[in-house]
């Protein structure tokens, strides 16, 4: 491989695992499971090894920490940055890293603990009182969640003695027990059910209502001393039995070992006993035991060197596919699902299993009636690996000429390997599109799940989304398990929602390529949807961080005459559909930056966020929409580019009395 092509392949896994990250860690929609993302992650790094130019770019997101803080809560700058951990999946891996640890360290003592599956936290106390909480983010900046951590009733809220300052780290989770259950009233209700147990954790730790919060019944391990004033300790070990004197609860077990080998027995031992243990783990931790060794080892931008994650590899089975079905989804896609002879795989039932699409069927060459492997890595979504047998009375799938849901002619269009319908007027794309319309990233409308959507469709009630606001109380009382209290609950929140900002509202139409962040930033820079409307290609694609291919897609939309009218019927309805910012000084808005080189006067993470106070923005590569390359010394090809590119660079002292001015 070329450095080139190295260099090509590097910045199509960097795009995917930041795409990722976002849902996984800002949005909670984890879209693949845990295994398939660390080997992507596993393939750039390996990448990046091989190849020492790739190695160099400090925005890379293998040299990142989570996601970005959730603007919904205040932010809290972390005093300690919370960092992450690097994962192995061999245990030659494991050896490796013990060599490495006695390439400095004699004689090491490892402690090992099971990796609590959950929402990672930050906890502090001033003379033994909870005054702050806080989730992770992107380890330097996370989301104040005090309110809601309060709900938690295994945490203590007042220690057994008066530290002077303790800020802790654990891990918020959903117990097996309490999740099933969750589910079940999920389901019941007919909401968006969770994923998987860390899933819920976060959704429900980020509630904007703590009762809501509180009905979950989440529970959390803590599992380190951040900071701590008025005792020192030795070890690792023994920081955790403090803990438990505090109050807190530990994890059930830390061991310690002076061999790797017992280390590795360790991991084996807990693999074996993980289905029995009451919450979701998907791995273990192994951690140095002196602290003041772990200061001698130090850490890289993202890892603790003194650190080690083995992740268990997915669990996997055989089963038969009976069927194949076909769904179609709120933009025409229609997307196979195969019907499973019923197993049980990592403690919970497969029955159903996407199969993604006609090309996905043909690769692995899938037949109804195969004997399938089947895997649910990291306990997320379940896939199929490879057909394990296929008999003579095996039956070819053949995929539908016409839309199961309306009945039009199905079509694929030229950039696309999906199928889709594109008649506007399928039941099932307008199911979708209004559950897309009232989801929590979008308008957020409380009540309205999938069950109760697809009864106001079916029974002719509302036929677009805009005819949620025409509905009342009496239509609802008369669906069939709807009372009067929750119908009038659901007519609030629907009126509610007429206040929404304008960025939701976008978003919430569902138009192909524009997402939450792009909604976000068309709508800061056009403030209302009636310039929006109007807009030419390169007016919206003048914006930093929107693509040509987003701007044909909003124009493309807001060129057809029914979109254009739908849009006129949502204000005659009274919706607000104006963005507004804060008041607060914004001397740079509408700049971006890129930062470069070592800076002396203050760290990256600081300027970044001394930029985005101003109303700025720090984008991670250099282009002709870049207003300014802040140059600190011992910069790398980012200045090269910007010199070609004309971009203007400036020093600290120079960017500094930009923002002073």
């Amino acid at each position: 491989m070329t450095e080139k092509e190295a260099k090509g392949l590097a910045e199509k896994y960097r795009k995917e695992i930041e795409y990722h990250n976002k849902k996984y860690y800002e949005e909670d929609e984890p879209e693949i499971d845990d295994y398939e993302y660390d080997m992507l992650v596993k393939k750039l790094e390996d990448l990046e090894s091989r190849f020492p130019e790739l190695n160099s770019d400090e925005y890379s997101p293998t040299k990142q920490v989570g996601g970005k803080a959730n603007d919904k809560f205040a932010p809290v700058i972390h005093l300690v940055k919370m960092e992450s951990l690097h994962d192995s999946f061999s245990k030659e891996e494991i050896i490796a890293f013990d060599k490495r640890i006695k390439n400095v360290i004699d004689n090491p003592r490892y402690v090992v603990e099971p990796k609590i599956d959950g929402l990672s936290v930050s906890i502090e106390y001033e003379n033994g009182k909870l005054i702050r909480a806080s989730t992770r983010g992107d380890g330097i900046v996370g989301e104040d969640i005090t309110e809601n951590i309060y709900t938690i009733i295994s945490l203590p809220k007042a220690l057994s003695k008066s530290v002077p300052f303790l800020e802790v780290r654990g891990e918020v989770y959903i117990s097996k027990e309490n999740f099933l259950e969750l589910v079940r009233l999920q389901e019941a209700k007919g909401h968006k059910i969770f994923k998987n147990p860390r899933n819920a954790a976060a959704g429900s730790l980020r509630q904007k209502d703590a009762k809501v919060t509180a009905l979950r019944k989440l529970d959390i391990f803590i599992f380190n001393i951040q900071e701590i004033k008025g005792y020192e300790f030795k070890s690792h070990k023994e920081s955790l039995d403090f803990l438990k004197e505090l109050g807190f609860t530990v994890p059930p077990f830390y061991n310690c070992y002076d061999n790797i080998n017992e280390v590795i027995k360790e991991i084996d031992r807990i693999y074996r006993i993980k289905s029995s243990l009451p919450f979701q783990t998907d791995g273990t931790v192994i951690k140095l035991d002196s602290l003041e060794d772990r200061k001698i080892l130090g850490s890289t931008s993202k890892f603790p060197r003194w650190a080690e994650a083995y992740k268990y590899p997915p669990e996997e089975c055989t089963t038969t596919l009976l069927n194949i079905e076909v769904n179609v989804g709120r933009t025409g896609i229609l997307t196979p699902i195969g019907i499973l002879n019923p197993v049980l795989i990592s403690g919970t039932t497969v029955k159903r299993v996407t199969l993604h699409n006609q090309d996905f069927i043909k690769e692995k060459d899938i037949k109804i009636g195969d004997k399938v492997l089947i895997r649910k890595a990291g306990e997320i979504i379940p896939e199929i690996v490879k057909v394990i047998r296929s008999d003579k009375a095996s039956k070819e799938f053949e995929f539908p000429k016409i839309c199961p849901s309306c009945g039009s002619r199905v079509t694929k269009l030229d950039d696309e390997i999906a199928i889709r319908c594109i008649n506007t007027d399928c039941p099932e794309q307008l199911i979708r599109n209004i559950i897309h319309f009232v989801s929590k990233g979008a308008m957020d409308i409380e009540g309205l799940g999938e069950v109760l959507v697809t009864k106001l469709v079916t029974s002719r009630l509302i036929n677009s989304s805009v005819e949620l606001y025409d509905l009342t109380v009496e239509n609802l009382i008369d669906i069939e398990r709807m009372g009067e209290k929750s119908s009038r609950n659901i007519i609030n929140a629907i009126n509610n929602s007429k206040n929404k900002s304008l960025d939701r509202f976008l978003f919430a139409l569902g138009i192909r390529h524009v997402g939450k962040k792009a909604s976000k930033l068309i709508a800061d820079n056009f403030k209302s949807i009636d310039n929006i409307v109007n807009l030419t290609e390169e007016e919206i694609s003048s914006i930093d961080g929107i693509g040509e291919i987003t701007a044909k897609s909003l124009v493309s939309y807001f060129s057809v005459t029914e979109n254009r009218v739908l849009i006129e019927k949502f204000k005659d309805h009274g919706l607000t559909l104006l963005f507004s910012t804060p008041q607060t000084k914004h001397i740079l808005s509408g700049k971006s930056f890129v930062l470069t080189g070592t800076l002396s006067k203050f760290t990256r993470e600081k300027a970044t966020k001394l930029i985005e106070s101003l109303g700025g923005r720090v984008t991670a590569a250099v282009s002709k929409k870049t207003s300014y390359l802040v140059v600190g010394s011992e910069a790398g090809s980012k200045l090269e580019k910007a010199e070609k590119l004309g971009v203007k660079k400036i020093n600290e002292e120079e960017f500094l009395n930009l923002v002073n001015n």
